[in-house]
């Protein structure tokens, strides 16, 4: 008599444990290294669209805030509401976006429409208008950023509700990938002496 074969269940359980370990590594690099996000509001105009979709990554706030080394402006962050925002009633577990324009320690102000740094004006490469408010001269905290939306005349952001502290950083956006006609990283500007660009909510896609 012929024997009946035994099913494969080796190979069986051997597949869903790689299923099960690409799972777990997706998820590890969902909350631990990158994760998307969507634009829901026009702060950022025209770096970031309304419903442009980005991933940000999570590894360069944490090595920087290790090494007391402040991320470098023109970077685009995305971070939880500061105590400003939450006495104002914002939701803890919402995510912002902005542009870094100052450091621990670099002087600010807007006069004459222009946003200056260490009284050297900045050269705003998204801006197509000079900024309609005047901010008084204020000097960055250790440990903290001045965050402002690249739509600076909309932009609810740093000159309104004062620094950002580092350790409110969820992470950097560093690149778009939809709409598929805009694919590619997100601008980071040259920040030479004549300087820069730069708060928005931000939605998770998941």
């Amino acid at each position: 008599m012929t024997p009946t074969p035994s099913p494969p269940r080796k190979e069986a359980s051997g597949s869903w444990r790689s299923l099960l370990l690409w799972v777990v590594l997706a998820l590890l690099m969902r909350w631990q290294v990158v994760e998307p996000r969507w634009i829901p509001s026009g702060s950022m105009l025209p770096t970031l669209q309304l419903k442009d979709r980005i991933l940000v990554e999570k590894v360069r706030p944490r090595i920087a805030r290790q090494q007391e080394q402040p991320l470098p402006l023109g970077s685009v962050v995305v971070f939880h509401p500061p105590s400003a925002l939450l006495d104002a009633g914002y939701d803890p577990k919402a995510a912002l976006i902005k542009r870094v324009v100052g450091r621990p320690g670099d002087q600010l102000e807007v006069h004459h429409g222009q946003l200056l740094r260490n009284e050297i004006a900045i050269k705003d490469d998204c801006r197509d208008a000079p900024m309609n408010y005047e901010m008084a001269k204020v000097t960055v905290p250790e440990h903290e950023l001045w965050v402002m939306g690249d739509n600076r005349n909309s932009s609810l952001d740093s000159h309104l509700w004062g620094p950002l502290p580092e350790e409110a950083v969820i992470g950097t956006a560093i690149w778009r990938y939809w709409p598929l006609n805009r694919f590619g990283p997100i601008r980071f500007p040259s920040q030479g002496k004549s300087g820069s660009n730069d708060l928005a909510a931000i939605g998770s896609t998941s």
